[in-house]
């Protein structure tokens, strides 16, 4: 199962949206492990996702098995492409 890396802030809608996904995904994959990371007001882990998601700046940057994926739009696509799950069993 993957393990999923969520770099957010506390007052984020698209975080909350991202984070409400990967919850329902939770509940059909026990196994996975979500990580979230928050930032708010550590400099040093924002500098950290910013070089991780070379030069993604904005919440959330959310990583697949340290595979950046983008943000929330780009997780939603995954999903809404039917590719997702796959991403997170580990077949994709």
């Amino acid at each position: 199962m993957a393990k999923v890396e969520v770099y957010t802030k506390e007052y984020c809608p698209y975080c909350v949206r991202a984070k409400t996904l990967l919850a329902q995904k939770s509940a059909l994959y026990p196994e996975l492990d979500v990580q979230e990371i928050k930032i708010d007001g550590d400099m040093a882990l924002r500098e950290v996702m910013i070089a991780r998601s070379n030069g993604g700046y904005t919440v959330p940057q959310i990583f697949i098995d340290d595979e950046h994926i983008g943000g929330c739009d780009q997780l939603v696509a995954l999903e809404m492409q039917n590719n997702l799950d796959g991403l997170l069993a580990g077949t994709a």
